[in-house]
């Protein structure tokens, strides 16, 4: 449908709940793709710069601008990395785990819900509008748009379902302990917590699937504070990594130091992958 035809759509409704539900839909889609227009633009006046060797005051009329208007946009639109989660908005979705406390109840772990804490604080700082969802433990199907699904294969079926898509890196099992292992080489690395004589720490699996035209970041830990150490490292490190890898897909390893139950420090441990 053209904008032209849907604005014409929605201003003939005669049901004044449903257009102002539809209002914001729209309200919250141009918005976001906006601010991809805007990531877009940026990226295409940097590249004039460094691949044509343009200055500023040849490339603002060959877009559309004023010389100061160009040096105003370059400092607050958003970064190339933001198109690592893809155009927006985004859902950030955990799982539910059900464990017994005064009765049998579903929860979300603290270390998975502070990880979808900072991975919304990453996406807000990058112009995405944000939900949250969570996953049930029998869930299978990926929610729609872009996402970040905080989910491994043990929590419910739409992790393992995103690990079999990835051709470098798989999770297993093996004796009492998960490992990440590398399909190429059989290389495995487990966590530092499971070790004879157990460290403080953890890893985690972070993958960046395009699927159907969309993006869907995958953060697996090994134990839930590996899933905080992921974010930690997306947090920190999302410029250099996209400069890696790209609009692709691809998998990696990250290892998390922590201190006190807090993520201290991270870094990549194996990989990226690109596929």
């Amino acid at each position: 449908m053209s904008i032209d035809r849907e604005f014409d759509d929605l201003r003939r409704d005669p049901d004044p709940l449903r257009r102002g539900r539809r209002a914001t839909e729209l309200l919250t889609a141009y918005n976001q793709l906006a601010a991809e227009l805007a990531r877009i633009r940026r990226h295409a006046i940097e590249c004039a710069r460094t691949d044509l060797n343009m200055r500023d005051k040849d490339i603002a009329p060959e877009v559309g601008l004023t010389k100061s208007r160009l040096s105003q946009l370059m400092k607050t639109a958003p970064a190339a990395e933001r198109l690592v989660f893809g155009h927006g908005p985004v859902s950030i979705s955990v799982p539910l785990r059900y464990q017994v406390t005064d009765r049998e109840r579903p929860l979300i772990a603290a270390e998975d819900a502070e990880a979808a804490d900072q991975v919304a604080e990453l996406l807000h700082s990058l112009s995405f509008v944000v939900t949250r969802r969570q996953i049930e433990p029998e869930q299978s199907a990926l929610p729609d748009g872009d996402a970040v699904v905080v989910c491994g294969p043990k929590s419910a079926p739409v992790g393992a379902h995103l690990l079999e898509a990835d051709p470098a890196l798989r999770v297993i099992q093996a004796g009492s302990r998960w490992w990440v292992e590398e399909v190429g080489t059989g290389v495995r690395h487990g966590s530092p917590a499971d070790e004879p004589t157990p460290r403080s720490g953890d890893i985690a699996y972070i993958a960046r699937q395009i699927r159907d035209g969309r993006v869907v970041v995958h953060i697996a830990g090994i134990h839930t504070i590996g899933s905080l150490g992921a974010a930690h490292f997306l947090a920190n490190n999302l410029a250099a990594l996209f400069t890696m890898t790209g609009d692709t897909s691809c998998s990696m390893v990250v290892r998390c130091f922590v201190d006190d139950r807090h993520v201290s420090a991270s870094e990549l441990l194996a990989g990226p992958f690109v596929w």
